[in-house]
């Protein structure tokens, strides 16, 4: 009630939306996704809840924008993306994930910038992900995570965020990794912190490293991600501006300068590049406009692609040192 009274206040509605709830048959699901008037959906539920209620919403008829991660595991994120694939798909229906780094245009204008050759040929990486999550923190505290009945815990749940930037911002696809994983704080079960190195093809290699047991909020002082070249380096923080209520995303691009022939080094070139972070704006704009059929509209949230995020967490996971052929986990098409 209190959250429709809030949306009618903020959307200056004359009336609260009407209320459905698995209470009553004639307010569950199945009376909602009844509605005629009701054309998509976005499903916001814990990672295990979602597969079910993705394929309820498309059986309906309805357009489906999911929150990441796409599953909880590769099995089940294979199976949902087969049955779409061959059910919903041909019928016109249009299945995303809300994977809002994969959006954000600060990710996107360092993809640019390594595509058009400013750092040259990328040759290794670095990621870096330090949080601190303590039992009083607000995403603990959600019941759903304190007792997570999914692999990885918040190294699923937050971690695909990291792939999906790699994803993003590399050129090409990672292909294997060996990792180690382990729990340092036991209310984080089952893991909490992994340490991988990572490979794509024979393009280029480097290392993630991610954690939620930081043992302080502070965090050492480290780049979140730096990708190098033959020609330069670039970093991807995310940064307060003063003045601005909404941090961005800064994207630091360093490059050689070189002679006209390009056989000898002259110095450096420094280029900035802040963009707000506001990535859910940009993934709900695009399911939007895809509905609508506007063209031109930006692809975000592939299944498949979402998927591919899932896999490396669940092999950096299960890897203990093995090397694991990503490839293999999931194919390149389905």
């Amino acid at each position: 009630h209190d959250l429709a009274g809030a949306a009618a206040a903020s959307l200056n509605l004359s009336a609260a939306p009407a209320l459905y709830h698995d209470g009553d048959k004639s307010t569950g699901l199945d009376a909602l996704f009844s509605r005629s008037d009701i054309n998509a959906v976005i499903v916001a539920l814990p990672i295990t809840l979602q597969p079910a209620i993705i394929l309820k919403a498309l059986a309906a008829g309805k357009h489906v924008l999911s929150e990441k991660p796409v599953a909880a595991d590769v099995a089940q994120g294979l199976e949902l993306i087969k049955t779409y694939n061959a059910q919903y798909k041909p019928k016109g229906l249009i299945w995303r994930i809300a994977e809002n780094f994969e959006a954000e245009p600060g990710f996107r204008a360092a993809a640019a910038a390594i595509a058009s050759g400013k750092i040259g040929k990328v040759i290794f990486f670095r990621t870096v992900v330090f949080n601190h999550i303590d039992k009083e923190s607000k995403w603990y505290k959600t019941p759903w995570r304190t007792v997570p009945d999914y692999q990885g815990g918040f190294l699923l749940d937050g971690g695909v965020h990291t792939i999906a930037a790699l994803r993003v911002m590399l050129p090409h696809q990672l292909t294997h990794l060996s990792a180690f994983a382990s729990l340092n704080k036991d209310y984080l079960m089952p893991h909490d912190t992994i340490n991988a190195v990572v490979r794509a093809g024979s393009h280029f290699h480097g290392t993630a490293e991610l954690t939620f047991a930081s043992p302080t909020k502070s965090r050492p002082v480290s780049d979140g991600f730096v990708i190098t070249g033959t020609d330069g380096w670039l970093s991807v923080n995310q940064v307060n501006v003063e003045g601005s209520d909404a941090p961005v995303l800064r994207v630091s691009i360093t490059s050689v300068i070189k002679t006209e022939g390009g056989e000898t080094e002259e110095g450096e070139k420094v280029e900035i590049i802040e963009e707000p972070v506001q990535g859910v704006k940009a993934e709900l704009a695009s399911f939007f406009d895809a509905i609508l059929g506007k063209s031109g509209v930006a692809d975000f949230g592939d299944p498949l692609a979402a998927l591919r995020d899932v896999a490396f967490i669940q092999a950096a996971l299960n890897s203990d040192g093995r090397l694991v052929d990503l490839t293999e986990l999931v194919p390149v098409s389905i």
